[in-house]
C-alpha cells in the first residue's frame, strides 16, 4: 500500500544544467579535444607525441596552474610567474655553474627566490591593499630584470656539475617523465589542501565573501599572503624543471607563460570573481592548454598565430563562465 509520504516524494530530481556544465564541461572539452586532434594528426596519440605533451605542460603551465589557483580563488591574480619561472630557471644554473651548490642546496635556494618573489607581491596586495593585477605586473619586471642581470642575457648551461638536475629532467618512472610525476604530486597535495584544510576552505571563502572571514575573526592578510608566497614557489619549480629538461638557465624561458597559466585555470572552471574553482579541472585545463599548442606545432602554425588563438581561447572560455552563471540566474 502507498503511503502519503511516498506519493509526496518526487519521482525524479530536477536536473541542474549549470551545475552539470560547472562540473564537467572542462572534462568534455578535453575528451571533444583528444578525438579531434586524433582525427587531425596520426601522430599525436604516437606515445613520443604524448610524453612529449605531458612534459611540455609539467614545465609550462601546469605546475604553474596549481598556485593560480590559489590565487585566483582570493579574487587575485599573478602576472609574475613567468618571470619568476625565468628567475629560477637562471638561478638554477648559476648556484651550480658559477657558486659550485650542489643540485639540492640550488633548489633549495630557487624555491626560496621564488617564495621571496611571492612574499613581496603579496605583502603589498594583502597589507597595504594594492591591486593584484598592479603588484604581480610590477613583480613580473623586477623578476625578469633580475634574470637578465644575472644571466647577462645569455643561456647559462649547467655542465658536469647539474648532472643530477639533468638527469632528473631527462629520468623516467613507471613509464612516464620524473617531472611529470612531480607535476601530479603538486596537483594532488593543491587537491588535498583546497578540499580537505582549513587552509583551503578558509581561501575559498575569502574569494566568495572576503568581509564576512574578516568579521569571523580570521587574519585574511595572512592567508592572502600566503597564496602569493605559494605561487611563487611553485612558478620558481615550473623554472626548475625547465633548466633539467634543457641543460640551461635562460632568462627568456616563461615568457608569455602567464596567459597560458590564467588560461587553463579559467577553462579549468575557476572564477575571477573568486570563490570557485577545483583542482581537477585546473589539471584538464592544463592538458587543454598542452593538447592545443600541439596540434597547432603538429598542423604547422607559425608561433606568432598561436598567441592569437590562445588570446580567443581565453575569450571564449569566459563567455562560457559567464553563460555558466547566467543559467545559475
Amino acid at each position: 500500500m502507498t503511503t502519503v509520504a511516498e506519493k509526496a516524494r518526487p519521482t525524479d530530481e530536477k536536473f541542474d544544467l549549470a551545475s552539470f556544465l560547472q562540473h564537467f564541461a572542462t572534462l568534455a572539452i578535453f575528451l571533444v579535444l583528444v578525438v579531434a586532434a586524433s582525427f587531425w594528426s596520426d601522430a599525436f596519440l604516437s606515445r613520443i607525441n604524448i610524453l612529449n605533451v605531458l612534459r611540455q605542460v609539467a614545465a609550462g603551465a601546469g605546475i604553474m596552474a596549481v598556485g593560480m589557483l590559489f590565487v585566483i580563488l582570493t579574487r587575485g591574480i599573478d602576472l609574475s610567474v613567468g618571470s619568476i619561472a625565468a628567475l629560477g630557471s637562471v638561478l638554477t644554473a648559476h648556484f651550480i655553474h658559477f657558486m659550485g651548490y650542489g643540485p639540492a642546496t640550488s633548489v633549495a635556494f630557487v624555491i626560496l627566490s621564488g617564495m621571496a618573489c611571492g612574499l613581496v607581491t603579496g605583502t603589498f596586495v594583502a597589507y597595504l591593499r594594492l591591486p593584484s593585477f598592479v603588484m604581480s605586473l610590477a613583480m613580473l619586471a623586477i623578476a625578469r630584470g633580475l634574470a637578465l642581470i644575472i644571466s647577462d642575457g645569455r643561456p647559462i648551461p649547467l655542465g658536469t656539475e647539474g648532472a643530477g638536475i639533468a638527469s632528473f629532467g631527462s629520468g623516467f618512472a613507471a613509464g612516464l617523465p620524473l617531472p611529470v610525476w612531480l607535476m601530479f604530486a603538486i596537483f594532488l597535495v593543491g587537491g588535498v589542501v583546497l578540499n580537505f584544510t582549513r587552509f583551503g576552505r578558509i581561501v575559498k571563502a575569502i574569494g566568495s565573501n572576503e568581509e564576512a572571514v574578516r568579521l569571523s575573526g580570521i587574519a585574511v592578510p595572512r592567508y592572502i599572503l600566503a597564496v602569493y608566497v605559494l605561487s611563487g614557489a611553485l612558478a620558481a619549480i615550473a623554472g626548475v624543471i625547465s633548466t633539467a629538461r634543457t641543460g640551461v638557465g635562460s632568462a627568456q624561458v616563461g615568457v608569455g607563460a602567464e596567459l597560458n597559466v590564467i588560461a587553463a585555470v579559467v577553462i579549468g572552471g575557476a572564477s575571477l570573481m573568486g570563490g570557485r574553482g577545483g583542482v581537477i579541472n585546473t589539471l584538464l585545463g592544463a592538458l587543454i592548454m598542452g593538447i592545443i599548442a600541439n596540434i597547432m606545432n603538429l598542423g604547422g602554425v607559425p608561433g606568432y598565430h598561436q598567441q592569437v588563438y590562445m588570446g580567443v581561447i581565453i575569450v571564449i572560455a569566459m563567455l562560457l563562465q559567464y553563460g555558466t552563471g547566467r543559467l545559475k540566474t
